[in-house]
């Protein structure tokens, strides 16, 4: 066991999930497919990924956005969980949300050059082909294909309109 003491066990466990609390994806960084639909995640992505201990990412197409979604196992599992808690597997009309919700995802794994594999359908949904971007959000990514993301962005004026209306709620 890695922890001698008490104390240090539990200030280690404390700061493991505070530095797993304070880790976000950030930035937006251009990349490119292969010819297989492989593409390498950003060596920053990587690190965040290792370090929260993630084996795993899950990928969605996006509800509202013509982008992929990556979610780091963890927090994908918290998103589970909060589904859980409001959807009731019984009702036919939430099973029905759920289960289109999770048809839409599917685990994937870094290959040992830091690549993931994607799937033809998924790059053909978003009309990736070559040129791609991986955009930070927090505790997930998304890639976008740089056409899709730049109609989609806000001006400077219009992003900080939209800020400041709603972090002046909070």
């Amino acid at each position: 066991m890695w922890c001698n003491s008490n104390i240090f066990c539990i200030f280690a466990a404390f700061f493991k999930e505070k530095w797993r609390i304070m880790q976000t994806f950030i930035g937006n960084i251009e990349a490119r497919l292969d010819e297989k639909g492989r593409i390498f995640v950003p060596a920053s992505y990587r690190k965040i990924l290792a370090e929260s201990e993630s084996k795993r990412i899950v990928m969605r197409r996006d509800t509202d956005n013509e982008c992929l979604m990556f979610y780091p196992e963890h927090i994908w599992n918290e998103k589970v969980e909060q589904m859980r808690q409001v959807l009731d597997e019984w009702d036919p009309e939430d099973q029905l949300l759920l289960m289109q919700f999770m048809a839409d995802a599917e685990f994937l794994e870094l290959d040992g050059q830091g690549r993931i594999l994607l799937q033809k359908k998924n790059l053909e949904t978003i009309g990736a082909q070559n040129d791609v971007l991986f955009v930070g959000m927090l505790n997930r990514f998304a890639l976008w294909t740089p056409e899709n993301f730049a109609n989609k962005r806000l001006s400077q004026t219009e992003l900080a309109a939209r800020l400041r209306a709603k972090m002046s709620k909070k």
